[in-house]
């Protein structure tokens, strides 16, 4: 059993161990976990971190030293937590210190596409976490709202809808860093 708490030592501590029996019909007032291992329903695919505009800017705000021992707590599969999954946005978010887009308004054709804006913090944030996690660390990369002009209420914050014509179909392109 492992034990993490605010305001004390205890970070992902190791602080029992615990073991599976045969019980009888449990009471009513008794918390029962009733475990079949014939019977699987998913698969734990990993833990991870929210790598967004917020996080590596504050991350890149912090010393060198710091921010090594932060990547090796959260990264490190030997003495860290080992997260193996990450996420991070496209576009702008509510975690993001400025509204942006990959594209100008209007562009429909994406030729204007351009990811400068993430080159400073974003991108080398997630690369630094990717090597601190030995090299491997899965990366879902979603939009958090499309473009304000695609948008029938023209507000990238405020829900809305795709305009007709800018719904996708068929074929999605992953960027990969």
């Amino acid at each position: 059993m492992y034990t993490t708490a605010d305001s004390s030592n205890l970070r992902l501590s190791a602080t029992d161990t615990l073991e599976f029996k045969d019980k009888g019909q449990p009471f009513e007032n008794e918390v029962t976990v009733f475990v079949d291992p014939s019977k699987t329903f998913q698969t734990f695919f990993g833990i991870g971190a929210a790598l967004t505009d917020a996080s590596a800017e504050t991350f890149y705000k912090l010393p060198k030293d710091k921010q090594q021992e932060l990547l090796k707590a959260y990264f490190d599969t030997e003495t860290g937590i080992g997260y193996t999954v990450a996420r991070t946005n496209m576009n702008s978010c509510d975690f993001s210190s400025d509204m942006y887009t990959y594209v100008q308004d209007g562009d429909k054709d994406l030729k204007t596409f351009n990811i400068e804006h993430d080159k400073k913090f974003k991108i080398p944030f997630i690369k630094e976490s990717m090597a601190a996690a030995g090299g491997t660390l899965h990366l879902y990369v979603s939009p958090w709202s499309p473009p304000a002009w695609m948008k029938d209420n023209n507000d990238m914050l405020h829900g809305g809808k795709l305009k007709p014509g800018f719904t996708v179909a068929g074929q999605i392109t992953l960027l990969c860093l």
